[in-house]
């Protein structure tokens, strides 16, 4: 069926509005504990063998536990509450985290063994929009199929209305006080045991979001002296002006204070850019590029192959097929990327905006698992980020983003197609066009590579004006 509530990333939009809405929350937490207990997910045999309308535990059955994860934004106690409630009134059991980045609720998810996970996140969108991302038990994201499953139950919430369990069989909510603790813990030992980065300062730029109390304790408890941004949030600050989608202030920093380099995590830290000391952007496609090299040195780079998406520089590519490493290639969307990865057995991939995925540590993106393993290449090869960065020259690429009200399909838009086929014309070989729309916001994006910064800046937007005036 065409989807109606989940993207590329989870259900995402403005808060206190559809689809965002406590409502959904609800029925989405209701939808989840369904699926738990019916054996469609989670660890262990199926619930509700008891009576016909509930799907509480029979004495003999696995009672299922999910974990809920947020973000800092204002309306992740509203959204965050909703879920708990929906699972809840099902008779599944939860385990609240409080703010904790998406890798950590993956992480909290499987460590503790529990039968799925929930992250309150709109990651690097702004404070007004908010978004739910489910885990399995295994802390990897739900596949197409499970999530079509859900979002029938959650349009169609009366097919749950036998199931409503009373008094000792409803569920219980229980915080982790000690989440953000494991987490940090896990995170370190993700760095070399034999590197400490003692002698290092570091600017790490937390966007007032997630990882504003992970971030910083792993950098500094390793040795870094650490120079902290974004790390005061109020509900309202995330993502503003500051963090992986506004690097500038932290290239200001970098320069200022001297730094060895800066660290911009998003606002669920799954994502991460680098800066490195000279103030220059070090963006997913260098740090994977970076890190295949490393990891191939050190005889780890399994299938001696990367994933990467259709938004990566060509300049990927040309950075690590001289060292015989191959990228394969998938459409946006960190899930896809990890779906490859685990199709092939491969350790590494990840996207341009900096989603960068070490299977051998973590589930899904993590933007302080990325930046331990910049650093930890730099340190071995003694030399600044700049240079070890150095390896990695992108093609000219411009991207631009059209915010739309609707989203038709490009193929019904002929006017774009015509503008398309004529910018692809021109480029010929020596350059291609990526024209998509966002999973995650209402926006449209143009992306072009070329050899000529200038005129394909003029081609990206010549498609942007198409796309404006045929969803006018």
């Amino acid at each position: 069926m065409a989807r109606q509530l989940f993207g590329t990333d989870g259900i995402r939009g403005e808060a206190n509005r559809h689809p965002m809405t406590a409502e959904i929350a609800y029925r989405t937490g209701r939808a989840l504990a369904f699926m738990l207990g019916t054996g469609r997910l989670g660890r262990g045999p199926q619930l509700g063998t008891s009576t016909t309308t509930t799907l509480v535990p029979t004495a003999t059955a696995h009672r299922a536990r999910v974990v809920i994860g947020k973000d800092t934004r204002l309306s992740g106690y509203m959204i965050e509450q909703a879920i708990c409630a929906g699972i809840t009134s099902m008779g599944v059991d939860v385990m609240l985290t409080g703010p904790l980045p998406t890798p950590g609720v993956a992480f909290i998810t499987s460590s503790m063994r529990a039968d799925a996970g929930v992250v309150v996140s709109a990651s690097h969108n702004p404070f007004q929009d908010n978004g739910i991302k489910i885990f399995g038990h295994d802390g990897f994201k739900l596949d197409d199929a499970i999530e079509e499953e859900i979002e029938r139950l959650i349009l169609e919430p009366q097919r749950l209305d036998k199931y409503q369990p009373t008094g000792r069989d409803i569920g219980r909510a229980v915080r982790i006080d000690d989440a953000k603790g494991r987490f940090i813990v896990h995170l370190k030992a993700t760095f070399p045991a034999s590197l400490t980065l003692e002698g290092l300062k570091l600017v790490v730029d937390s966007a007032h979001g997630a990882a504003y109390a992970v971030a910083p304790h792993v950098f500094r408890e390793l040795g870094a002296d650490v120079v902290e941004l974004g790390s005061d949030p109020n509900g309202t600050n995330i993502n503003d002006g500051c963090g992986s989608t506004h690097p500038e202030l932290l290239a200001k920093t970098v320069v200022e204070q001297g730094a060895h380099l800066g660290v911009a995590l998003d606002g669920d830290a799954d994502r991460v850019i680098i800066v490195d000391e000279q103030g220059r952007i070090v963006d997913g496609d260098a740090v994977m590029a970076i890190c295949a090299r490393e990891l191939k040195s050190q005889g780890q780079l399994q299938g001696d192959r990367i994933v990467a998406t259709v938004m990566s520089n060509v300049g990927l590519e040309r950075a690590l097929a001289p060292v015989g490493i191959a990228v394969d290639r998938v459409q946006v969307g960190d899930r896809y990327v990890v779906e490859r990865m685990r199709a092939g057995n491969l350790n590494l991939g990840g996207e341009q905006s900096g989603h960068v995925v070490f299977l051998d540590h973590a589930t899904t993106g993590d933007g302080i698992v990325a930046a331990l393993a910049v650093v930890a290449a730099m340190l071995r090869a003694q030399q600044p980020l700049s240079k070890v960065a150095s390896i990695f020259s992108p093609s000219p690429q411009e991207l631009v983003n059209v915010r739309v009200a609707r989203k038709v399909p490009l193929e019904e838009l002929p006017t774009v197609q015509a503008a398309i086929a004529r910018v692809e014309g021109v480029l010929g070989q020596g350059g291609r066009v990526l024209v998509r729309y966002s999973g995650t916001e209402m926006k449209a994006r143009v992306m072009i590579e070329g050899d000529d910064a200038a005129a394909i800046r003029t081609m990206a937007h010549e498609i942007a004006d198409a796309l404006v005036a045929a969803l006018a």
